[in-house]
């Protein structure tokens, strides 16, 4: 079990990191066994958010506007956890955001990782449900706020380190880190041509889009045209 590694969080705008964005990273740095250093950031989907995702985690947009690009917000995540593995609770979750991010920004980034969420299954069958909420109430893990990032990082580490304690003289390999495995493609941004193509028809069909153009990748804007010409049709000649 390496005595070094970061504990990470990340809210999102949604679940599919090739089509949703992050909103918060949260992380800790633990070298030889202590919490040594966090990170946060709040980041600029330069889109508008859900009701769902606002109610929960309490992330308002006024709030993500004022947050950092996500270019700026990744590769300083890159550099905090450089030279370690990673752990958290779904790790290959939150790793497949950040990949595919740092990859869109022209770089690489391939981890090793220890994931809770498969610990607690193995280790805590008698816990109901193996979710970070409801391992955090069954342990007394306790968090100033559910599904801020950062509270969620550190709660992870709680959790991790409880697992260690008790488990590892069982099964150690089950708690060293094994490489993260997630293929991403990079996605360019969105051409003028397809910026003006939206435009267009979003002014034609009065409809207000809910991402800002100059923030689309040349995928989402594809998949947001298709959209609107499936519900509203084509611009009549």
């Amino acid at each position: 079990m390496p005595e070094s590694y970061v504990v990470v969080d990340l809210e999102m705008t949604g679940l599919q990191a090739r089509t949703d964005r992050i909103l918060e990273i949260g992380a800790v740095k633990v070298e030889k066994g202590r919490e040594d250093q966090v990170f946060h950031r709040m980041v600029n989907p330069h889109m508008e958010l859900s009701e769902e995702i606002i109610k929960l985690t309490g992330i308002t947009g006024e709030m993500a506007q004022k947050g950092c690009e996500t270019e700026e917000a990744v590769k300083e995540f890159q550099e905090f956890s450089e030279g370690l593995p990673l752990v958290g609770h779904n790790i290959l979750f939150d790793y497949s955001f950040l990949k595919q991010y740092i990859v869109n920004y022209g770089g690489t980034f391939e981890k090793e990782g220890i994931d809770t969420l498969k610990l607690a299954r193995k280790f805590l069958p008698e816990a109901e449900k193996k979710t970070l909420d409801y391992l955090c109430e069954f342990l007394g893990i306790f968090r100033e706020q559910n599904h801020r990032a950062l509270e969620d990082a550190k709660a992870a580490a709680e959790l991790f380190r409880y697992l260690q304690e008790r488990f590892e003289f069982q099964e150690p390999e089950a708690f060293w880190p094994k490489p993260l495995q997630y293929k991403v493609k990079r996605q360019g941004p969105a051409s003028p041509r397809q910026k003006k193509r939206l435009e267009e028809l979003a002014r034609w069909h009065n409809i207000e889009l809910q991402v800002e153009l100059d923030s689309l990748t040349r995928n989402e804007a594809s998949r947001i045209t298709d959209r609107i010409l499936a519900a509203y049709g084509k611009i009549p000649r």
